[in-house]
């Protein structure tokens, strides 16, 4: 067994990328103490992580899947689109024809096209919660910044 000290110092921040292409990653930053970052550090130098990103996201998707009921569960509550979504004109365009207006749920990333006008954007959308990340123009992010969820 190893003897480890409570850590008294401050914690050392780490920037790590999500994911296999930049398109399809977010960029976060990790702060860690430096007695989990040492940790890490050893593992990637025995070999068992390629670096520190390939550690985190092993971490991240280990802790996802151990909590996969939650995600199912919640789902299953309220409905939401897990993976990409992506909102073009067309559609935004035929909800308003219709006089319907998008409720908008989506887990993992949302992509409202950057050919859709803001005024269009706030006439079809009712509301709009992104558990990940929204890509918009910054017009259509200003536009809709009082329904974001």
């Amino acid at each position: 067994m190893m003897d480890v000290m409570p850590e008294t110092r401050p914690q050392t921040p780490i920037t790590m990328r999500f994911g296999p292409r930049p398109a399809d990653h977010e960029k976060i930053t990790v702060n860690l103490g430096f007695v989990d970052l040492g940790h890490v550090d050893l593992l990637v130098s025995e070999g068992v992580y390629a670096n520190r990103s390939d550690f985190i996201r092993t971490a991240v998707r280990n802790q996802i899947e151990r909590h996969a009921d939650i995600t199912r569960q919640s789902v299953a509550r309220k409905p939401i689109e897990v993976g990409l979504r992506r909102y073009g004109l067309a559609e935004l365009e035929a909800a308003r024809a219709a006089g319907a207006r998008l409720d908008i749920r989506v887990l993992g990333l949302a992509v409202i096209a950057d050919d859709v006008p803001p005024d269009l954007a706030s006439t079809a959308i009712a509301s709009i919660e992104v558990l990940g990340s929204l890509q918009a123009s910054p017009a259509v992010k200003r536009a809709l910044a009082d329904r974001l969820l």
